[in-house]
């Protein structure tokens, strides 16, 4: 998608602090942490979110995890959260899939 912020970042058009990438899979520290640890994955592709995963694109998410639990275990993180947030009312601010992992504190619930 043209102006999609997470599609340039994953493109390189815009810096990011980088944790991993390949082909399909782009991971990157947020640049706002809520956490110690606070990193982002997303999918090379453009999806709008967890609402539009479907049978032809889901296994990006499911590589999403396996990069996910690889970093994890990189960083020794005893416990993380992930979090994906659908639509506007739920805190999705760019609309392109991607998965918060937040780390380093104890994690409050419910979390909103």
């Amino acid at each position: 998608m043209e102006d999609c912020l997470f599609c340039k970042i994953a493109a390189g058009e815009i810096p990011s602090d980088c944790l991993y990438q390949d082909e399909s899979v782009y991971a990157f520290k947020d640049i706002a942490p809520q956490a110690p640890v606070h990193f982002l994955v997303i999918p090379r592709e453009h999806i709008d979110s967890a609402a539009a995963v479907s049978q032809g694109n889901s296994a990006v998410v499911a590589h999403i995890f396996e990069v996910i639990a690889k970093l994890a275990k990189d960083q020794d993180l005893e416990g993380f959260r992930v979090v994906s947030n659908v639509g506007e009312s739920a805190g999705q601010t760019v609309r392109h899939l991607h998965f918060h992992v937040l780390s380093g504190r104890d994690m409050t619930w419910p979390p909103g």
